[in-house]
């Protein structure tokens, strides 16, 4: 069976275990990070020498990186569907689980500073800062690339939507202001249309 190492609060958690969802797998969850500890153990150095999550173990096949377990799974599970064959299609796609890093970067003073600082040590300078960029991102970048489409890669959801989804979650939750983007409204409203992300991905901020 395939094994998952990781907290459920992790975004980076949550693309793999999303994944799995989508494609119906049966797995096995240990927590694993921050209060749970785990990652700096000898055991799961072995697995992960980077002593972060999301690990995965797949009959006998290690893998860590949540990106590239989205897209090993997805390529063995679904290719056609959330793997697009078409090599432009799932170039597209690939694209924007890159970019998802980029979204993150810019969020992370955000997220960190409001849901896991407590309020009276907060950089409230950074946390601004970081609301402008990632604003600027979605307005700039991602708005416009969503007009006319459903989905990033035009009409059919894939594994692009599942690292940038779970990033754009955490800004639409975190309590800041947000200037109106229509298209990537529309577009976070069709992920929380699928039942796995609601399960895995849209839950508090923790």
């Amino acid at each position: 069976m395939l094994r998952i190492w990781g907290r459920v609060n992790s975004v980076n958690v949550k693309k793999a275990l999303w994944a799995v969802e989508e494609l119906g797998l049966k797995y096995e969850r240990i927590d694993a990070g921050m209060q749970f500890g785990v990652t700096k153990t000898p055991e799961y150095r072995k697995m992960n020498p980077n002593s972060l999550v999301p690990t995965i173990e797949d009959d006998g096949f290690v893998l860590w990186e949540s990106h590239t377990i989205v897209r090993y799974l997805a390529a063995k599970h679904a290719a056609g569907t959330l793997w697009p064959t078409d090599l432009r299609v799932r170039a597209d796609a690939e694209r924007w689980m890159d970019w998802a890093f980029t979204f993150q970067n810019a969020m992370r003073d955000v997220f960190w500073g409001l849901i896991r600082t407590p309020p009276e040590s907060r950089d409230m300078k950074a946390i601004e800062a970081g609301a402008k960029r990632s604003a600027g991102l979605l307005g700039a970048v991602l708005e416009p690339a969503l007009a006319g489409k459903d989905y990033l890669t035009g009409k059919n959801f894939s594994m692009g939507e599942i690292p940038l989804g779970c990033e754009v979650q955490r800004w639409m939750r975190v309590p800041i202001e947000r200037p109106r983007l229509p298209h990537v409204e529309a577009w976070f409203e069709r992920l929380r249309a699928r039942p796995a992300f609601l399960r895995i991905v849209d839950v508090p901020l923790t």
